[in-house]
């Protein structure tokens, strides 16, 4: 282990490096997020409204992989009040010991989570959502820039919004948006954060339950190809845009937007994931498990994406950032000198 990065965070969540994989939901299942603990960083199931069953499956699949600590991600404001409750009964049964939220700040989760012995790690957009995570409770923070893939929650950057968030809050924060390789760790680090939180690099990798055509998309693609929009709504509440992938259908829609209101979106079936049906313009992103017209699904991926040339697996991204992250401070050092 390379001490050099081992940070107060790393002691929170128990991991040896302070990279913490994306909490994407249907991409990050136990085999993603398992391969990610064993490589030191830390691991989460995305789990955004699956059933609690699928839930208890996943964790204990991920802990049948390994005995590291690990995450749950559950979105509070963009699920279902009584699923949400149901999701988060599954987690305590099964003991998680940290919940990664996402979305406006929800305290009462924070405070449920918590009252059975949860840690819990607030992803906002803003620093106002930042001290109103502090303010339920929340242990560690992830300030996630607008160069992030998925769904993103407001529209400043991270190099701005890193440093801001971490001077407002006096719990650990972490950089999300735009953070894949050492240099980005070391960068985080000066500006406040604790690690980083990545997404786009792990959805291409071999343990991800992406689609292999969205991995494909993600090495082949440049900075300059994604697109911020809020075409993708179904399954989301208002106003809730997302990074994806330029394709042939964020072309034909050019700047036409639907103000994210699922309602006014007719339904056009174009896969299916396991008889379940997925539209055009859900949220849903092409998994292992669809078929159908998955060209047309949105191909999530932060600006980041054009650093990433090939399919590795996941202990090779955490391997790398953490030598890349080495060599940026002897640099920097020499710089000093």
């Amino acid at each position: 282990m390379n001490q050099s990065f081992h940070t107060p965070l790393c002691d929170l969540l128990g991991c040896c490096y302070p990279i913490l994989q994306a909490g994407m939901g249907g991409v990050a299942r136990a085999e993603l997020a398992a391969a990610v603990c064993e490589a030191g960083g830390f691991g989460c199931l995305g789990m955004v409204r699956e059933s609690p069953a699928l839930i208890a499956r996943e964790i204990a699949e991920l802990r049948r992989r390994t005995d590291k600590p690990f995450g749950v991600n559950l979105i509070p404001a963009a699920t279902d009040a009584n699923l949400f409750v149901s999701e988060l009964d599954a987690c305590i049964e099964a003991g998680v010991d940290t919940l990664i939220y996402f979305w406006d700040v929800v305290p009462d989760a924070v405070k449920r989570a918590q009252d059975a012995d949860c840690k819990v790690v607030y992803q906002v957009g803003s620093v106002e959502q930042a001290i109103k995570a502090e303010a339920a409770g929340a242990d560690a923070i992830i300030a996630q820039g607008v160069e992030a893939g998925g769904h993103i929650h407001d529209s400043v950057t991270s190099l701005v919004l890193l440093p801001q968030v971490a001077s407002a809050v006096s719990i650990p924060v972490v950089g999300s948006g735009g953070f894949a390789s050492g240099a980005s760790l070391v960068a985080a680090m000066a500006l406040g954060a604790q690690g980083i939180h990545c997404g786009t690099a792990f959805v291409a990798t071999r343990e991800s339950f992406a689609h292999p055509i969205h991995k494909q998309k993600i090495v082949q693609a440049q900075s300059t190809d994604t697109i911020h929009t809020d075409a993708f709504a179904i399954n989301w509440p208002p106003h809730s845009p997302v990074r994806v992938i330029k394709t042939e259908v964020t072309r034909q829609i050019g700047d036409r937007v639907f103000g994210n209101d699922a309602d006014e979106i007719q339904r056009e079936q174009i896969a299916e994931e396991e008889g379940r049906p997925i539209y055009l313009f859900s949220t849903d992103s092409p998994l292992r498990s669809m078929t159908g017209e998955l060209e047309k699904l949105a191909f999530y991926a932060g600006q980041i994406t054009g650093e990433i040339t090939a399919i590795e697996t996941a202990a090779d991204v955490i391997n790398r950032i953490i030598a890349e992250a080495s060599e940026g401070l002897d640099r920097m050092t020499s710089f000093l000198q």
